[in-house]
């Protein structure tokens, strides 16, 4: 037997040490790594850049999503630079390359999505920058899990039918759970403009209101909660508060989802009833069920050759009169209903687009307060509810 093992300590004792250039270089690259593991595997930060989810959740809000609530997903484009998404920090330069396209697969996860839950997801193909320019047949072509981060609540999972019948939601027939902070746009009618402190005080969103001044007194639109609206008809210098409706039944919204006048003339308070899709629900094929899940079936379900042709659905050239589904969809709508670019507009979520559950926040800035009162000391390690 060949007793050596103090030859092997006595060279390492004789070996240089490391340069502090070499010692920098190796405690970073395990911070990138063990930060880009942490934020595949558990938990990822995201930031609130616009208001469709106010007032549950506020523009400057910081919070953590778990990745492992719904089970993380593998990595489907692997070259790409640590710890980005979609560009190169401050610039505009890809921080990806698409050469490879893996499969990808959900780890176990310990729950499942239900309704009411808030969950961050790759919002399906839409126009990247500007709404009012919008075209269905326009998609911005990220891979699947570089596809524009959106956070919104669910309010339909699979299999349920939704409606909405004058801003209230169905689901199944029955009414749906309202979030304490939901907001819909209402009309204040008040004998002189709302000052700033007035508002500041109600913690309503100043920003919100625009006003029209004439001889019967001041008229601003506010996105308000129930509680908020409360506090302002006691104020004895509010005339009314009325809601605000841009659309009545039956009426057409331009670019409400499915997009078709004919069949659908829906809009954001008055909306199906829509039936979302679930893995293995079977649907026959004909001109409303096309205009309703065809751009599903042709480009987010799994198929590598699935076309809608003159009126007919073709999966690897033959025509299919019913079709089963490969995946779960789900219903996502902001808490902030008349400010809210959501499922009403592009449609549904599907479940490979599921990023993670929105957890807790972890940091708040107000960006319009000066440097000392930009903190929301109070939403500190909130619950995301």
């Amino acid at each position: 037997m060949n007793w050596k093992f103090w030859v092997k300590k006595k060279e390492e004792e004789n070996k240089p040490p490391k340069s502090k250039l070499r010692e920098w270089g190796d405690a970073i690259l395990f911070a990138v790594v063990a930060a880009t593991l942490i934020r595949w595997l558990i938990m990822e930060a995201f930031t609130i850049p616009t208001p469709s989810m106010e007032k549950s959740l506020l523009v400057g809000d910081f919070l953590f999503v778990s990745k492992f609530h719904y089970g993380t997903r593998t990595p489907k484009t692997p070259l790409q630079v640590p710890l980005t998404h979609q560009k190169i920090w401050l610039t505009n330069i890809p921080s990806y390359l698409d050469w490879i396209q893996l499969p990808q697969f959900r780890l176990p996860g310990f729950t499942h999505i239900k309704r009411n839950d808030v969950v961050v997801f790759n919002v399906p193909g839409i126009e990247e920058n500007n709404f009012e320019e919008f075209d269905k047949n326009k998609w911005i072509d990220y891979p699947v899990d570089l596809k524009t981060n959106y956070i919104k609540r669910c309010v339909a999972v699979p299999g349920d039918v939704i409606e909405i019948r004058n801003q209230q939601i169905f689901i199944n027939g029955e009414k749906g759970a309202n979030p304490e902070k939901m907001q819909f746009s209402y009309v204040v009618h008040s004998k002189t403009q709302l000052s700033d402190r007035v508002l500041d005080n109600l913690g309503i969103d100043k920003g919100s209101g625009y006003p029209d001044i004439n001889e019967r007194g001041a008229f601003q639109l506010f996105y308000l909660t129930q509680e908020e609206k409360g506090k302002l008809v006691e104020l004895p210098f509010v005339l009314n508060i009325r809601p605000y409706k841009a659309y009545n039944q039956g009426e057409w919204e331009g670019n409400i989802f499915p997009q078709d006048r004919e069949l659908f003339p829906w809009n954001g308070d008055w909306y199906g009833p829509l039936t979302i899709p679930k893995e293995g629900a079977t649907i026959n094929i004909n001109s409303q069920t096309l205009a309703t899940y065809g751009k599903v079936i042709t480009l987010y379900d799994h198929n590598d050759d699935a076309v809608v042709q003159d009126g007919k659905l073709l999966v690897d050239g033959k025509e299919v009169k019913k079709y089963t589904f490969n995946q779960d969809y789900y219903f996502m709508m902001g808490d902030n209903r008349h400010n809210s670019l959501d499922s009403r507009y592009w449609g549904f979520v599907p479940a490979d687009h599921i990023v993670g559950k929105g957890f807790f926040i972890w940091l708040s800035l107000d960006a319009d307060e000066s440097f000392f009162s930009k903190i929301r000391w109070r939403r500190f390690f909130n619950l995301i509810e």
